[in-house]
């Protein structure tokens, strides 16, 4: 199958602190069907490589139901690039609309936890070649992005403001394979970057993009996580925020890189619109540096060529009984 379909009613314990569900649990099923799509493909365990350019245009609220759509687009040796788009709507209307859309890449993995090659996707409809081609010309700007933010450097010599979450990896927050999930991880990501938000704007903030955010290795229980958010660049009305997510094994006091990305969040006034934010002024050469390199990523997502739509509702989301056979 190169397809998956999720539905869910959203729940008054998916919402955030600020009313609507909050980004990282939305991150959360974004991942689950991601996984099950590349799952399906490979038919093997797969680990979340990378996830780019998520804008979360419109809040979903609790009583809503939730429609999360994964295509393949295009596979490489070992990976698998899915398509997630996620609709939303009041169960009382038609048709759902669409909230957002992300690629995700995927990476297939034996018994042993190494890369193993997966079956090669050739699109058929023009839908699947259009959004094949697209995939393909987002990985030279992806690989900028990557470049771009492994480059830059984090150290006591900024002084912008940061938030730090600590905590112990718990069982409940592993997956099937044992390790903490990709979603988890981006859930995370999203707590520190509200943190860190909230203190700048003095209320509640929502999260309006997540950017390149990329897994350098897995997380077990046990393992000491922070997961730390810093201001680098503040637009009219956003707060641009990079986060970085470190596990330490018990036994050892070495913390490695486990997950970097970057989250944009916006405060909401009374009307529901985001609204101005007072401006961030970089002072050392450090805090300089992160700013410009915050406005060079936007300049790098703005070549990302959207991906062509399927609809409202794409053809293949009849419910799952009508595509079961009837055994005779």
């Amino acid at each position: 199958m190169t397809s998956s379909i999720h539905r869910l009613l959203v729940k008054p314990d998916d919402a955030g602190i600020a009313g609507p569900v909050d980004g990282g649990r939305l991150l959360e099923w974004i991942d689950k069907v991601g996984y099950a799509a590349a799952a399906q493909w490979s038919g093997r365990y797969c680990v979340t490589a990378y996830v780019g350019n998520i804008h979360l245009d419109r809040p979903i609220a609790v009583g809503e139901l939730v429609e999360l759509h994964a295509n393949l687009v295009h596979t490489g040796r070992t990976s698998m690039h899915i398509l997630v788009t996620v609709y939303s709507t009041d169960p009382t209307r038609a048709k759902p609309i669409q909230t957002t859309q992300c690629l995700m890449i995927f990476v297939a993995m034996d018994d042993h936890r190494h890369a193993v090659e997966v079956p090669q996707w050739v699109p058929t409809t023009i839908l699947e070649q259009q959004r094949s081609r697209q995939a393909r010309e987002r990985v030279s700007v992806r690989r900028r992005i990557e470049e771009a933010m492994s480059a830059e450097r984090y150290t006591s010599a900024g002084t912008a403001p940061d938030a730090t979450l600590r905590f112990l990896a718990a069982p409940s927050d592993i997956n099937w394979g044992g390790r903490v999930h990709g979603g988890r991880t981006m859930g995370w990501i999203d707590e520190a970057a509200y943190v860190c938000g909230a203190g700048w704007a003095g209320q509640h903030v929502i999260t309006s993009y997540f950017g390149g955010i990329r897994f350098y290795r897995p997380i077990a229980i046990g393992h000491v996580v922070e997961v730390t958010a810093r201001l680098i660049h503040t637009g009219p009305r956003s707060m641009h925020m990079s986060v970085h997510v470190t596990s330490t094994d018990t036994f050892s006091d070495q913390p490695v890189l486990a997950a970097h990305g970057l989250a944009v969040v916006v405060a909401l006034g009374e009307d529901g619109k985001a609204r101005p934010i007072r401006p961030w002024e970089p002072v050392s050469g450090e805090d300089r540096a992160l700013d410009e390199h915050a406005r060079q990523l936007i300049e790098f997502r703005a070549e990302a060529t959207p991906f062509t739509l399927a609809g409202a509702v794409p053809p293949d989301a009849e419910p799952s009984y009508l595509r079961v056979p009837v055994l005779s």
